[in-house]
């Protein structure tokens, strides 16, 4: 993949501690889901940052407070200078043009009733981006640019493969013109070869249209094809954050190092990966362990780390780890 140019003092979307409990009612009581447990980051303009982990790890849920689908429950995010956790409603449907979601099923988020010129149209036409001749101009010029022909024009989303809606929705997501994409596991439900065609459009349509990415997915390898720099959840909190390959080729948590030793190596000449595995289930994001979230599942846990959490730390070489003890 080749390297976006980025501008290193823009920052374009930043999290400051967001935090997102969700209250249920269980045996015990009124209890909260810890999804998403103070979470800061950053993400510079042009750049892509990739949120991977295990699933129930809070990366959706949080990618959904980042464009306000969801309203965290404590602190702010910040995009292109507004802070838009404190926006209304109505002040924020002119802020999203500046940002976009692309979701896992693209049919769940396409209506089956609408045509796909139509489908690009609709946010166009809603925000009265032009005359109705531009916008359709410009809808035609969408569905070229994510590889259809002008007789897909007038199909219906249950006329596409999957591959073929996610481009779809994709299209649509940049009829607004936005800065910035947060793509949700957008590739996991397709085959790999498609995953393949997909990946390789949004690195397409980041180069010619100066777009920054967040892009959430469980596979590491997948992330590490796409990212620039990629931050690791674990349990509702950021556990590792570096540049793509030094998390890929040395990462310094151990959660980090389980996920990468479960990639299959295709290489026959490359180094055998020793597999770790994960003894265990992930714990429940309402009963957090103490300490460490991790402890209880890492071979390397000592005392400290069931008493103490630890946070995000700055290593020498500009890694962000939590861990007592990074590798």
């Amino acid at each position: 993949m080749s390297e976006p140019e980025v501008d290193e003092s823009g920052v374009l979307l930043e999290a400051r501690e967001i935090v997102k409990h969700f209250p249920i009612r269980t045996s015990q009581g009124k209890q909260l889901v810890q999804a998403v447990d103070g979470v800061s980051l950053s993400v510079r303009s042009g750049e892509t940052l990739g949120l991977v982990g295990e699933s129930g790890c809070g990366k959706s849920t949080l990618g959904r407070c980042l464009v306000r689908l969801l309203d965290p429950t404590s602190g702010q995010v910040i995009f292109d200078g507004v802070d838009i956790t404190t926006k209304s409603r109505r002040e924020l449907r002119t802020l999203r043009l500046g940002f976009q979601m692309i979701f896992q099923d693209p049919y769940a988020s396409l209506n089956p009733r609408r045509r796909a010129l139509a489908t690009v149209e609709e946010p166009m036409l809603t925000h009265s981006l032009g005359t109705d001749a531009e916008i359709r101009a410009r809808a035609l010029m969408l569905l070229e640019q994510v590889g259809f022909d002008p007789s897909f024009a007038d199909r219906y989303p249950h006329e596409f493969s999957g591959g073929q809606r996610q481009r779809l929705g994709i299209a649509r997501a940049l009829a607004v013109a936005p800065k910035l994409l947060i793509a949700d596991e957008p590739v996991s439900a397709l085959d790999v070869s498609i995953q393949a065609q997909v990946l390789n459009l949004l690195s397409d349509l980041q180069r010619d249209n100066d777009l920054t990415y967040v892009f959430i997915a469980h596979d590491l390898a997948v992330v590490h094809h796409i990212a620039d720099r990629i931050g690791v959840m674990y349990l509702g909190e950021l556990v590792e954050v570096g540049s793509s390959t030094d998390v890929y080729t040395a990462p310094r948590h151990p959660y980090t190092e389980a996920l990468i030793s479960a990639i299959p190596v295709i290489d026959a000449e490359a180094e055998v990966r020793e597999r770790i595995v994960l003894t265990g289930d992930l714990p429940s994001p309402i009963d957090k362990p103490a300490g460490c979230a991790f402890n209880p599942r890492c071979h390397y846990a000592q005392d400290i780390c069931r008493t103490d959490k630890p946070t995000l730390q700055l290593l020498d070489d500009g890694r962000e780890v939590a861990c007592h003890f990074p590798l």
